[in-house]
């Protein structure tokens, strides 16, 4: 298999991997404010999730930052916690412009806490820290894929709630939210951290 397309399927793999659904759970808790007709505004946000998980990448592959991974066992439910809290809570009043600049600002800088989980994995993989550009873009280009068809699948649940059975957009983000703060708070207390 070339190099492109075996990162390119890990990548994909990492972010579908129900087996490590702290992704999936972020990008639940991440799209629980969105209609589909916004869909613009989510495909931003998701790619400044994946940038910043790229950015993370890169700096622990070239030896130039690392994080303890039972730190990072934290961080990640508490990203899940507070963008949950965020959806809730966040103010409604806010210009909604300076609204969307924060969440891209929240999902670049979440992607930065969710990329340090693989980045020991990625950096195993490829040796030679010179030779990271093939790697590096192949592996985000498969994350960004899945990501896409997760946020497709998540936003056409969403559609169906909300246009067909007419549930509530408030209710909708309250449930989702709701359930993605309890799931990731129960990974914090699970979390061996203390």
């Amino acid at each position: 298999m070339h190099p492109f397309q075996f990162y390119l399927k890990l990548g994909f793999e990492h972010i579908a991997d129900l087996a490590g659904y702290d992704h999936i759970l972020f990008l639940v808790a991440l799209c629980a404010v969105y209609r589909i007709e916004q869909w613009r505004k989510i495909l931003i946000l998701v790619t400044a999730f994946t940038i910043g998980h790229s950015v993370t990448l890169v700096l622990v592959s070239l030896d130039i930052f690392s994080i303890p991974s039972k730190f990072i066992k934290f961080l990640i439910p508490l990203t899940i916690f507070l963008t949950a809290i965020h959806n809730v809570l966040g103010s409604h009043k806010t210009e909604k412009t300076a609204k969307m600049k924060r969440n891209y600002a929240m999902a670049l800088f979440f992607g930065l806490i969710h990329g340090m989980d693989f980045s020991n994995y990625f950096k195993a993989l490829i040796m030679d820290p010179s030779d990271i550009v093939i790697p590096l873009l192949g592996f985000n280009i498969g994350i960004e894929l899945g990501q896409l068809l997760i946020v497709f699948f998540i936003v056409g649940v969403a559609f169906l709630f909300l246009n067909i059975l007419r549930v509530k957009h408030r209710d909708w983000n309250l449930f989702i939210s709701g359930a993605a703060a309890g799931m990731s708070l129960i990974s914090l207390l699970e979390n061996n951290f203390w």
